[in-house]
């Protein structure tokens, strides 16, 4: 890390005292504000991306967010929260690309802000309460920097009424495999078949080694989800996602499988063009003409019907129906 910005009032913050001793040869320069570095129109967010920056910052305001209404892997209560802003990968159907003006790491550093609002949201609600971490972010990919799950893991094991998917392509779990498995704490794997992963999933672990992680875990004790979103019309997908699921459940017990999603490539509009504008050569947004429907660009029904039908009937070959979630938005 060449450049770290750091909010002045949270300098002296433990977990900004850290980051920093971590890397000494940075060049450290204050702000008084993230936004000054993080929303100024003027970025390059493709150059920006080469080599990104990382900004310390506190988060205000509310921390913790609703999900999606179809955004569920069983709980009836579904909310957010992102300890972090942009990911290390690069993946192309990823709409943090088209969100963000920067590709700096925003990282707020006040975990404590998210431990209270989580404690108020689970106040408020009257049932199961599921909390997503890996929205904005991956939940595990800069773990060495971030200490995220190693603070959040013991504090979740102590409160099993409380569930948190934690959702990554990475195989930095070694906090994971140092831990004994914690029930209420779901280790989520977004996955694609290999073929499709090597071409959009830019500098992510591979297929094989995600799905490695995904045994070791298991056969430790860890229940595990697969992350099958955005599923990808791309060419003989028929083939390309039958061979992945048969190699999953090869390796991986079923009965150790807590949920599997299923989701469409979708983006807002405005969302949509300035990503195809980042990458107009690209691939993957020639695959298949893109269309909108409520506001959002994505593939024709019968397409999404096409792809969610032959993925469905696979998975349901092995796990039962009600473990298997399809997410529209």
């Amino acid at each position: 890390m060449d450049t770290i910005y750091v909010e002045s009032q949270i300098r002296s913050h433990p977990r900004s005292q850290e980051v920093l001793k971590r890397h000494p040869r940075a060049t450290v320069v204050e702000c008084d504000h993230y936004g000054e570095i993080f929303n100024v129109k003027s970025q390059n967010f493709r150059l920006q991306k080469q080599r990104p920056s990382l900004i310390l910052a506190e988060k205000k305001g509310q921390t913790v967010l609703p999900a999606p209404p179809d955004y569920s892997i069983g709980p009836e209560h579904n909310y957010y929260f992102s300890h972090m802003l942009n990911c290390l990968y690069d993946c192309r159907y990823c709409f943090l690309q088209g969100m963000y003006r920067s590709a700096n790491y925003l990282l707020f550093v006040n975990f404590e802000a998210f431990e209270r609002d989580i404690e108020a949201t689970r106040r408020e609600v009257d049932g199961e309460l599921c909390l997503f971490s890996g929205y904005d972010c991956d939940s595990l990919a800069m773990e060495s920097l971030t200490g995220f799950a190693e603070h959040f893991i013991p504090w979740f094991s102590e409160r099993p009424e409380l569930q948190m998917e934690l959702r990554t392509k990475s195989v930095n779990t070694r906090f994971l495999e140092a831990s004994d498995p914690v029930p209420n704490i779901i280790p989520a794997f977004t996955l694609s078949p290999d073929a499709i992963a090597r071409e959009i999933e830019h500098g992510a672990p591979a297929f094989e080694r995600r799905l490695n992680r995904l045994k070791s875990l298991t056969q430790q004790g860890w229940k595990v989800g697969l992350r099958l979103d955005p599923l990808i019309p791309w060419p003989g997908f028929q083939e390309l996602y039958a061979e992945m699921i048969e190699a999953l459940f090869h390796e991986v017990d079923p009965d150790m499988i807590h949920s599997v999603t299923l989701g469409p490539m979708r983006f807002p509009k405005a969302m949509h063009d300035r990503i195809v504008k980042l990458y107009p050569t690209d691939p993957l947004f020639a695959l298949k003409e893109m269309v909108l429907q409520k506001g959002q660009m994505t593939y024709p029904k019968e397409i999404e019907a096409e792809l969610v039908g032959t993925v469905m009937a696979q998975l349901v070959e092995q796990l039962p129906r009600s473990r298997v979630f399809h997410q529209t938005s």
